[in-house]
């Protein structure tokens, strides 16, 4: 469970992106909360303690909202949250090509299939994880289907009261 830490932490930092990068299953579930999360309220309802409002939630809200949204899906018919388009396949070219733009950073979260091409085409910069100490047995991996190898050299490691511990990577060609 996210502490009030990780929020302050979430809302401090959400300012600096303009552009958020879905697959079909994260999509979903962020425009099934983040979308209707903003009321006339100065606190939105906190995603990760039903029935408690947080006014960290309602900044990461607002910039959600306000942001470019491009989902990756060959599913889905269309999107309709706001600043949303739907791309059928990742074009690393269009993503790079995005990059040298003006504005602020993209952001991608969970969307293991979308971050495995993109880190495919060595199109991360910076790699967020957030390790939480639950054992749940098997899952799918985050990355997969990599062909080569990513270096990857530490910038951070910081603990959380809940127990999660963030780790920051950053490509170890990119500058490290």
């Amino acid at each position: 469970m996210p502490d009030e830490a990780q929020a302050r932490a979430a809302a401090r930092d959400i300012p600096g992106f303009d552009t958020v990068l879905f697959g079909r299953r994260t999509y979903e579930l962020f425009e099934g909360f983040w979308r209707h999360a903003l009321d006339d309220s100065a606190t939105v309802p906190d995603p990760h303690r039903p029935g408690q409002r947080s006014r960290e939630h309602r900044v990461i809200a607002v910039a959600l909202n306000e942001m470019t949204k491009l989902v990756f899906s060959r599913t889905l018919k269309d999107v309709t949250w706001s600043h949303a388009r739907l791309v059928r396949e990742l074009d690393p070219r269009e993503i790079e090509s995005m990059k040298h733009q003006p504005g602020k950073d993209m952001i991608v979260f969970g969307s293991g299939s979308i971050v495995s091409q993109l880190s495919q085409h060595g199109l991360i910069d910076e790699y967020q994880f957030v390790v939480c100490p639950v054992f749940l047995g098997s899952g799918r991996p985050l990355l997969s289907g990599m062909s080569k190898k990513l270096g990857l050299k530490l910038l951070e490691v910081k603990g959380y009261e809940s127990g999660d511990v963030l780790l920051r990577y950053a490509r170890a060609s990119a500058g490290g």
